[in-house]
This record gives structure tokens, sequence and C-alpha cells, in this order.
């Protein structure tokens, strides 16, 4: 989990941050990110489909990487630089809540993908 670079290397109180992340779900079972809170900012706002984001069971989703869905954490409590974290927790409709450290991406990186990863459904050989 990821926090974007911010434009002019600091967020400041107030400010609004993309969020950056992969979800996976290992079980039997398919699930659903169902709200994302934290002491260090007011709320969340999820782009494209909105909340809840399903999880398929045996399958991971990427947050943020490339289109919808997003993720934005509103209103900063406080300020962050790269390499500063804040916790940030996950609450799954099975699985219920996760907390993660989200960390502030170094500068000169991007969370977009240099990579177009091959659809795994695709046949590489033909």
């Amino acid at each position: 989990m990821e926090v974007e670079y911010p434009l002019d290397g600091r967020y400041e109180p107030g400010d609004d941050a993309r969020l950056y992340l992969a979800v996976s779900n290992t079980g039997a079972e398919p699930d659903a990110l169902v709200a994302v809170t934290g002491p260090d900012f007011a709320e969340s706002r999820a782009g494209g489909t909105g909340l809840p984001i399903p999880v398929p069971k045996q399958d991971t989703v990427y947050i943020g990487a490339e289109g919808e869905p997003t993720l934005t954490l509103t209103d900063l409590e406080r300020a962050l630089r790269s390499s500063q974290s804040i916790p940030v927790t996950l609450r799954f409709e099975e699985a219920g809540p996760v907390t993660v450290e989200a960390v502030v991406a170094a500068e000169g990186q991007t969370p977009t993908p240099t990579y177009d990863f091959p659809d795994p459904a695709e046949d590489p050989s033909t």
C-alpha cells in the first residue's frame, strides 16, 4: 500500500492523497472492501464503481494502478512527506478489518506500472 508522492514534495493538513494498493483474496469465498478509515484523514472517496469494491475468491484487485477503481484519502489531518506513513484500516465484508501502514512514495517514483502484465486467462504461446 502506497500514498502517491505529492507534487510539491509535501502534503499539508487538509490535502487529499491518492492511495495505491493490491488486495488479494486467497479464500474460498468472494469478499468485498466496504470501508477505508484511519485516524489521519477525514474519510476516503472511492472512484469508479465506489464502495463496496468486490474482491473475487482466489484473485487480486489493483486499486489506483490503472484506472478504476481508485481510492483517495480526503482532508489529511497532518503534514506528510516522502517515506512517512499513516495507518489505514481496510474493512472487508467477510474478513473484517485489516490495518496497514501506507507509506508516502519517494520522489521520482510513480505508482503507474511501467509494464502491462498479460492477462493470465490468455494463452501466451499463441
